[in-house]
């Protein structure tokens, strides 16, 4: 049966698949038919907007920052090779299979239970990210039923991380009560909160680093096509810093800047068409909600005291093309190459996720409402804390994928995903798993316990200062613009 699943997957693809797991989820929730089909076809259509792009831009970048790596004289034996290929270990052992079958289920319950306030059901494809980590124990300890709880454990902290940032999520991204709740890309919410006081004791609020900034005192060199063709040919005259005499480089250089020009450019739009397939859904459920509270169309209702709402989860291609969201990430890929070659002990390589580093930075982005230096700040702390851990988990990694999934490129000794395993949370709380200690195991179920009645307690206060963490920084005074030009 796990196999039959697997095939099914792998032979229709998350852009056939994610649609149609959208419109049964829709139907269930009592949407019309009609806006059930468009959000799925708008799902489908986005997703493969998504792939042509990024399979397009991936050759390009992963050739230019190999460039910059060379001349840098950077030799590290883990070099990140994308998150594919975990996706693919992940969906080939027996773990990840079962969780991809019962992990559905789980998240069913949990959500009728009444345990976490996100619907994640409807993004399905993500819950690879809990697959992986399941698939690493499993290499590891050859313990199923360990492992196995390892991929749940995860998706339980994942969904309290997405229910404590969707107030702010759903807000700055202009999706009416949606979050994100991947596990690869929620555990920024923990430094964009934890490092907040301290940016703003060095007076980062202050500093008016957003697009809407950028557009009212740069004009055109504010906009985000302007900003791609800049960051492209400093990223370009980086890669060619030795070779700047010939034709060749300076043909690179230019091209390279046109082509990020256009990811930044396009992506936004592709976004946008992504975002209608969950928008309209959101909107819907919310009217629902509304009838059945007694509560008219017009009529105003204090999100943060409700304690009936709940939120859609959305895959996180919905904020990638956000313009603070992928200016962040492109500013981070050369200083993260940098950081690669200067950090004491690193052992890892980042080329080819380098391109996710604005799904990477989206919980941040939104909770620091667009505050490009925080962003970046937090990123540089956060993400070199996660190549210590994805140099840790390099031979494990490597052979894990090796087992379930793919052959090893040649000539590359170990790999690793940066955006699946760069992560310090999600490593902290492998190692308490593979250790088999119970205290320790133990540990990690009460901090999540506590953490949960907090949440379920508390739910309104720690929104009220997250938002009002929010608007301490000087950035948009709405999100009516986030995704649409």
């Amino acid at each position: 049966m796990l196999q039959t699943v697997n095939q099914v997957f792998q032979t229709f693809g998350a852009s056939v698949v994610v649609p149609i797991m959208i419109f049964i989820v829709a139907l269930c929730l009592r949407v019309k038919p009609k806006t059930a089909m468009m959000s799925a076809f708008y799902a489908g259509v986005g997703l493969t907007g998504f792939t042509w792009i990024i399979q397009a831009f991936t050759p390009v970048v992963t050739k230019v920052i190999k460039q910059m790596v060379d001349n840098t004289g950077i030799k590290l034996p883990v070099v990140d090779i994308g998150w594919q290929a975990g996706s693919l270990a992940s969906f080939g052992s027996p773990v990840g299979l079962t969780f991809f079958v019962f992990g559905l289920i789980v998240e069913l319950l949990l959500f009728a239970l009444g345990v976490t306030k996100i619907f994640m059901a409807s993004n399905l494809w993500n819950n690879f990210g809990f697959m992986i980590w399941g698939t690493l124990c499993y290499y590891v300890t050859h313990n199923f039923a360990l492992s196995l709880g390892l991929s749940f454990f995860m998706l339980f902290y994942a969904l309290l991380l997405a229910e404590v940032q969707a107030d702010r999520w759903s807000d700055y991204y202009g999706v009416k009560n949606a979050s994100v709740a991947s596990l690869h890309n929620i555990e920024q919410v923990v430094p964009a909160i934890l490092l907040d006081p301290l940016w703003n004791l060095l007076g980062f609020n202050k500093v008016k680093m957003t697009p809407q900034y950028f557009k009212k005192k740069l004009g055109v060199f504010g906009e985000p096509t302007t900003l791609g063709i800049i960051l492209g040919l400093i990223i370009g005259l980086i890669a060619n810093i030795t070779n700047l005499a010939s034709l060749k480089a300076w043909g690179q250089i230019l091209s390279f800047a046109i082509e990020l020009s256009a990811v930044m450019t396009i992506f936004p739009l592709v976004t946008n068409v992504f975002s209608k397939a969950f928008t309209p859904l959101a909107e819907e459920i919310d009217q629902n909600h509304k009838k059945k509270a007694g509560v008219e169309d017009d009529e105003p209702i204090d999100e943060i005291d409700d304690k009936k709402r709940w939120f859609l989860g959305v895959d996180d291609g919905v904020g990638y093309g956000e313009p603070a969201t992928i200016i962040s990430g492109v500013i981070l890929i050369p200083i993260m190459v940098l950081i690669a070659f200067l950090l004491p002990g690193n052992k890892t390589l980042p080329i080819v996720d380098l391109i996710s580093l604005p799904f990477m930075v989206e919980s941040i982005v939104a909770i620091t409402r667009g505050n490009i230096l925080k962003v970046i700040a937090n990123g540089i702390v956060w993400f070199s804390l996660g190549l210590y851990a994805s140099s840790w988990l390099g031979d494990i990694y490597t052979g894990a994928v090796s087992q379930y999934g793919a052959a090893i490129p040649a000539g590359v000794v170990l790999i690793t995903s940066f955006n699946l395993m760069a992560r310090p949370l999600n490593a902290l709380i492998f190692a308490a798993f593979i250790s088999k200690n119970p205290f320790i195991i133990g540990g990690c179920v009460v901090v999540y316990l506590i953490l949960l009645f907090l949440l379920r307690k508390y739910r309104s206060q720690i929104w009220r200062y997250l938002r009002k963490m929010s608007d301490k920084n000087a950035g948009y005074a709405g999100s009516d613009e986030k995704i649409t030009y």
